[in-house]
């Protein structure tokens, strides 16, 4: 089993900026793609970004691309999600998410995800 615990969410003015993490424990030595999803209230779940253990491959979702980073420091068992130039359609909850196999986009690929944590972009 692999855990997950997401942190670093909160409310940000439109423009700002917010860095996610997500820390994994447990048989990480499983664990190879990792990613970020997010839910808006009354909308499904919906891919963020992803990458892989070397961090060689990586995927954006169209509507983060040049704002977002996503990064991983394997030492630390962590993935960082970097946010930029926020937006008030980027607030929802954020989850991480972890699979055995390569980087992919869908939320029916990952098999361990984390509780989530809040984005609130609003002035």
């Amino acid at each position: 089993q692999v855990q997950l615990v997401e942190s670093g969410g909160g409310l940000v003015q439109p423009g700002g900026s917010l860095r996610l993490s997500c820390a994994a424990s447990g048989s990480i030595f499983s664990i190879n793609a990792m990613g970020w999803f997010r839910q808006a209230p009354g909308k499904a779940r919906e891919f963020v970004a992803a990458i892989s253990r070397s961090g060689i491959s990586i995927q954006y979702a169209d509507s983060v691309k040049g704002r977002f980073t996503i990064s991983r420091d394997n030492a630390k068992n962590t993935v960082y999600l970097e946010m930029n130039s926020l937006k008030p359609d980027d607030t929802a909850v954020y989850y991480c998410a972890a699979r055995a196999g390569p980087v992919a986009v869908t939320t029916t690929s990952y098999n361990y995800w984390g509780q989530g944590t809040q984005v609130t972009v609003s002035s």
